[in-house]
């Protein structure tokens, strides 16, 4: 059982991103759900309450599940590679508890206000007509608040790499080796049969301080044009509706979709990237192999995440088309490359380690490479001007590629990441069962690939998302086969939940939030040697 009086502060805070983020990925899948039942009968819910949910649902599992535990880890991992203290623990506290007021208040905008204008808010905004200024102001505000969280991360994740105690270290080389640099410089040096350098900071710093950068960007897209809805409801609450032509709807959708396209890359492709090499070597024992090319391949991909995000744009006629090849075509097919890197130089560290127990952590690692082996490729698929004709805005865009990827490949990553932290952030805490660990793991793979696939068959069939279907329709058996894989889903994270929260102990989870009487103080986090 866990006893949280024992915990020091660090531990403590990525706990509690932890069990949020858990909390929040159970609501979104009870969402998803509520979603499968509706593409088999159409009466299950009205239109207003399904369009609702499908637009807080990506929220919510993104910025409530996602980030969350991926911030709670990084919390914990930054200061712990660095042999630092976390530069401020306030501002960590106020990470979570600012991304959790958001991630509610979006998704209540739904719940109560039915606003429904889908994670991409295309404008012109519907504020007059179909949706109340209310929803708007409530989505926009959750929005601006998880936004906020965000940059406070950021914030205190960049302090606690570069603030200094002690012995002052110029910040150029600091900055250098945290992009990257110091990648290039070894190869060149290697290729000059010259003496490599040992670089400055670790491998899975550079990822996380890469990654963040890209978050840094699309929360000041995804704020800045949440202060836009604030504007407009607020004119239509006073009787004179702000003109939607002010702002040049082509302009807006690129502007808005380099945002959301960094979410991908950032989160999904860097700080992935980042959890694999740091997981190799933890389970391996070994140094990452290819570790000079693996630093110079998360700098490129600085350059080819900023130039990406016209492939969502492939079906506009307005979208210039040199930005359709260029963007959305050539460079976007760059990212099989430097995803393709770090698939390699992690699959390459663990099979020179061999043999290796089949730990928890190694299952769920191998699963989330799988996972993003299977949906990139779905991704590419899609950047092509005549296959995009044919797969743009249907089932296969959110099954094959983004549900592959996030469920499979970001999920399973984040998983493997859970069960590595978890000995450490309980104080070797043991799980309970290890069968329910294993019965995690095959029922979360098969019914995450099972409703992708099924998803996506229903997509090369023409079924279009966001759409709703009324009758009997071809597409029916497979929404009925993607429903039977997503009840999988959900009794692997039953499975999960059971076997953490027994381990640890309802009053061990509860003491993680709050100090319950007769418990020991907590320790303070020791000064770094």
């Amino acid at each position: 059982m866990l006893e949280a009086g024992s915990l020091n502060p660090l531990q403590k805070v990525s706990l509690r991103f932890a069990v949020v983020s858990l909390l929040f990925y159970g609501l979104c899948i009870v969402e998803g759900m509520i979603m499968r039942g509706q593409q088999i009968n159409y009466s299950l819910l009205g239109p207003e309450h399904y369009f609702a949910i499908m637009g807080a649902h990506p929220m919510v599992g993104i910025f409530g599940s996602s980030f969350m535990l991926a911030f709670g880890a990084f919390y914990y991992l930054v200061p712990t590679l660095l042999n630092k203290t976390i530069y401020s623990q306030k501002l960590a506290e106020l990470t979570w508890i600012l991304m959790t007021i958001g991630v509610a208040m979006v998704w209540l905008s739904g719940f109560l206000f039915r606003y429904a204008a889908l994670y991409t808010n295309y404008w012109p905004l519907p504020v007059s007509g179909q949706f109340s200024p209310y929803a708007l102001i409530s989505f926009a505000a959750g929005d601006i608040i998880i936004m906020a969280g965000v940059f406070i991360f950021c914030y205190n994740l960049f302090a606690t790499v570069f603030h200094q105690r002690g012995e002052k270290r110029p910040m150029a080389p600091l900055l250098a080796s945290a992009l990257g640099i110091d990648g290039f410089v070894n190869i060149y040096r290697k290729l000059r049969g010259r003496e490599t350098k040992e670089p400055l900071m670790p491998l899975p710093i550079v990822a996380i301080f890469r990654g963040t950068i890209d978050t840094i960007l699309d929360a000041a897209v995804l704020g800045g044009i949440s202060v836009i809805f604030l504007y407009h409801a607020a004119t239509t609450l006073m009787g004179a509706p702000a003109s939607a032509g002010w702002f040049d709807a082509l302009i807006y959708k690129n502007i808005y979709w380099w945002g959301l396209d960094l979410i991908a890359d950032g989160l999904v492709l860097i700080y992935v990237a980042g959890t694999w090499y740091l997981l190799a070597t933890v389970i391996t024992g070994k140094r990452l192999y290819m570790e000079n090319v693996a630093r110079a391949a998360l700098l490129v991909e600085l350059v080819v995440s900023w130039n990406v995000w016209s492939h969502h744009l492939l079906a506009d006629q307005g979208q210039p088309n040199v930005l359709k090849i260029v963007s959305g075509e050539v460079v976007t097919a760059f990212e099989l490359v430097t995803s393709g890197i770090a698939v390699f130089v992690t699959l390459v560290t663990i099979w020179r380690a061999r043999p290796l127990q089949m730990t928890p952590q190694l299952k769920f690692l191998l699963g989330g490479i799988f996972g993003f082996s299977m949906g990139v490729p779905a991704g590419i698929i899609q950047a092509d001007l005549g296959m995009n004709r044919i797969l743009h805005n249907t089932q296969w865009v959110i099954g094959a590629h983004a549900h592959m990827q996030l469920l499979v490949g970001l999920g399973m990553t984040l998983y493997a990441a859970l069960y590595a932290l978890f000995p450490m952030l309980t104080n070797n805490v043991p799980l309970k069962s290890r069968f329910l660990t294993s019965f995690h793991f095959w029922a979360h793979l098969v019914g995450s690939v099972g409703m992708s696939v099924s998803m996506g068959f229903a997509g090369m069939d023409g079924m279009l998302r966001r759409t709703m279907y009324e009758g009997v329709t071809p597409f029916r058996p497979l929404m009925v086969s993607a429903a039977v894989f997503g009840c999988l889903i959900v009794l692997a994270y039953a499975a999960m939940m059971y076997n953490v929260i027994s381990s640890i102990g309802l009053k061990g989870l509860l003491e993680i939030f709050v100090k319950l009487p007769g418990k020991a103080k907590l320790e303070s986090l020791p000064e770094p040697a």
